[in-house]
Order: C-alpha cells, then structure tokens, then sequence
C-alpha cells in the first residue's frame, strides 16, 4: 500500500467509527431530544416518576395558588391534559395565567411535577416554537400569540 491509500483508508475507517458512534449516541437519547414534552405526551409515553425532563404548556386561567411560603401550585395544559406544578422559589417576572412556559423537573409518585426550573416567555408575542406547535395542533393558538 502507498502512503496515500493508506492516509486514505485510515480517515474512511475513521468516519465510519464516527457515524457508529453518532447513530448510538441518537438511538441512546431517543426520545430525549425533544426540548420538553406537553402535559399529553408526558402521560402518553409514561415518563418514569422522578425522571427530569421539561414540560412545557400554557398555565392554566384560575389555576395559580399560593398555599402558604414561598411555595406556588398550578398547572399547565396544551388544551387537552393538565398537569399539576408545584414550584418553591421565586416565579420569572412574567410568569402569569394564559402564558407559555417550560419548566424543569419531575413527576412525584402521586402524579404532580415538582418543578426546579420556571421559565417563562419573554415578551407578548413570544411563545417558544414548541409550545406554538403543540398548541396550533389543538386548535388554541393563532398567529400574534393569542390563545383562544
């Protein structure tokens, strides 16, 4: 072999080392390359209790309560499920009923998400792309960012 088909072999056994390991990594991950799940999705695929993910939605109109502390229960809903959140901490700025958010943690034994992580959209218009599409799928969001 001469030098160049051997350069040549080494960097094609390479990319092929590269692309197996890329197809692992992806089939690994699976589902956990979503950027978060909706209420309806976390249910339907059965995430584990004490599994971290995101979850995403609009908070729900009435659903805000704050029992007592700095603690502060609602729930999200994509327009056909709701899940309950409780949340200890200080809520974003503008954090309020009929918005979209994404929020980090997990689901507890009696089926609330305890959050760690609330974030909320950062002006009118904006609802994260995700939440959007989710939401548009259901008939609950137009253009402009009003919810129905």
């Amino acid at each position: 072999m001469t030098r160049r088909q051997r350069r040549l072999t080494f960097l094609l056994g390479g990319l092929g080392v590269l692309a197996v390991a890329v197809t692992l990594v992806f089939v690994a991950l699976g589902d956990r390359v979503l950027f978060f799940y909706s209420p309806t999705e976390a249910k339907a695929k059965g995430v584990p209790v004490g599994e971290t993910i995101n979850l995403g939605g609009l908070v729900a109109k009435g659903s805000v309560a704050h029992p007592g502390g700095a603690e502060v229960t609602f729930k999200v809903t994509d327009g056909q499920q709701d899940a309950t959140v409780t949340y200890s901490g200080d809520l974003p700025d503008l954090f309020r009923e009929g918005q979209g958010v994404v929020i980090t943690g997990a689901f507890r034994a009696d089926g609330v998400f305890a959050a760690d992580k609330v974030l909320a959209k950062h002006d009118e218009k904006y609802m994260p792309p995700e939440v959007a599409r989710a939401l548009k799928e259901r008939g609950l969001w137009q253009e402009g960012g009003k919810t129905q």
